[in-house]
């Protein structure tokens, strides 16, 4: 079973950088795709940046130009570098992985790590 541990969240003051980690237990397979999810007190959860196994990347509107995702498969992880960081992107973030067996994807989740941005 596969199971996702983050680090790297923190308290940073607004313009701060942080850098996200998510490791997985029982390794993260070529084709599985990646991504991180943020959610706010009393707001929905969104992506905020996901990759896949082809290094394909994609953004949320509100975190271009300012996150990057990228992963090391070799050593079983997916990470968030984050920087001029602002107070609404305090949130808690979550690693996800989705892959896929037979005929359909499957989702494993992180229990997320707390991001908060002081202004």
């Amino acid at each position: 079973q596969v199971q996702l541990v983050e680090s790297g969240g923190g308290l940073v003051p607004t313009g701060g950088s942080l850098r996200l980690s998510c490791v997985v237990s029982g390794g993260i397979e070529s084709f599985d795709a990646m991504a991180w999810y943020r959610q706010a007190p009393g707001k929905q959860r969104e992506l905020v940046a996901a990759i896949t196994g082809s290094h394909r990347t994609t953004y949320g509107n509100s975190v271009k130009e300012r996150f990057t995702i990228s992963r090391d498969n070799r050593m079983n992880s997916v990470f968030l570098q984050m920087n001029s960081l602002k107070p609404e992107d305090t949130a808690v973030y979550t690693c996800n992985l989705k892959r896929w067996r037979e005929t359909a994807w499957y989702d494993s989740w992180g229990q997320g790590t707390q991001v908060t941005v002081s202004s």
